[in-house]
């Protein structure tokens, strides 16, 4: 295993490096580095000088892992550091605007948003869905985009994922992000452990329409059979989307859909793969947790010390 970290385009910190984390949440806009140095020779000067705002390259068998940029660091008087790092999508969530979006699909607003604030942008998947209209009020960039692709799921039942990529914002279709590489008891699974809750699970779900002259459009639907079950849990959606009763009852069936299931947690420590990030999907094998099947990363974080590559993943269930 051939580890690098460049700095500032003009130098290695490799030979200084004791430890690294690198770790991303599905719900995050970014991935995240933090490195640990001890950047001494002598023990009373430090061998490198770490500036913020420097581009940090993180690379495992001359691949590229991260991209991004120094926001924080600290060192003790023994030349002991700490080198927080974060890619690039990070400044999707330092910038705030108001907009408004007529007639245009998650990936033409998330274009649009690129170009506006200046954000480089690679391959964007064409969500589909066109929103009549879509206000943003006091957003975050991350935020705008979040909200689209999570509402355009609500509509059509398409899952998507916003990454940085060799410094570049992209978005994928969850379903095309699957590593061809299976977890497993006795094999690489190191441990592993399973949950099972209702706490979030609702079984009837009722969409209100954005309210303006006329009087807000109202659908509900719900699940019979788990309100038998568990009991009446109902959900309310107030869109800020300007739908008619055809689209209410889409968004209805579809947040039924997606919110009347047991939740699942499931963690499990593992040699580690670094194409197993969040967002990515992945099969598991373990025979004392009754995991098995295809799962969604929801959190990752892999560590990479002594030469030894491990990994902590939260997954969910893409099976029910």
């Amino acid at each position: 295993m051939k580890i690098e970290v460049q700095y500032n385009k003009e130098m290695y910190l490799d030979p200084l490096v004791t430890s690294i984390t690198w770790s991303g949440d599905s719900k995050q806009a970014f991935r995240k580095l933090e490195l640990q140095l001890s950047n001494t020779i002598n023990g009373k000067e430090p061998t490198v000088i770490i500036e913020k705002g420097r581009l940090l390259r993180f690379l495992k068998d001359d691949k590229e892992l991260f991209r991004g940029v120094i926001f924080s660091y600290s060192i003790q008087s023994d030349g002991n550091m700490s080198i927080t790092a974060y890619d690039e999508n990070i400044y999707l969530t330092k910038n705030v605007d108001t907009k408004k979006f007529t007639n245009m699909t998650a990936s033409s607003i998330i274009k649009q948003l690129c170009n506006d604030f200046g954000i480089s942008f690679g391959f964007i998947e064409d969500t589909g869905y066109v929103f009549p209209k879509l206000i943003m009020r006091n957003k975050t960039i991350w935020d705008m985009m979040n909200t689209a692709i999570t509402e355009t799921s609500k509509q059509i039942g398409r899952r998507f994922i916003l990454i940085s990529k060799e410094g570049k914002l992209q978005l994928i279709e969850q379903k095309r992000n699957v590593v061809e590489w299976v977890l497993q008891s006795g094999y690489n699974i190191l441990n592993a452990s399973y949950s099972e809750s209702i706490e979030d699970l609702r079984n009837q779900v009722k969409v209100m329409s954005a309210d303006h002259e006329d009087q807000p459009i109202s659908t509900i639907v719900e699940n019979q059979s788990l309100m038998q079950n568990y009991g009446l849990m109902q959900h309310i959606e107030e869109s800020n989307v300007d739908h008619n009763a055809s689209q209410n009852q889409q968004l209805a069936n579809q947040l039924l859909k997606d919110l009347s299931k047991v939740s699942e947690e499931a963690e499990i420590e593992a040699l580690g793969n670094e194409e197993v990030i969040a967002g990515s999907i992945i099969h598991v094998s373990e025979t004392m947790t009754n995991l098995s099947g295809n799962y969604h990363v929801s959190t990752d974080t892999h560590t990479f010390q002594n030469k030894v590559h491990r990994m902590r993943l939260k997954i969910d269930n893409m099976n029910h």
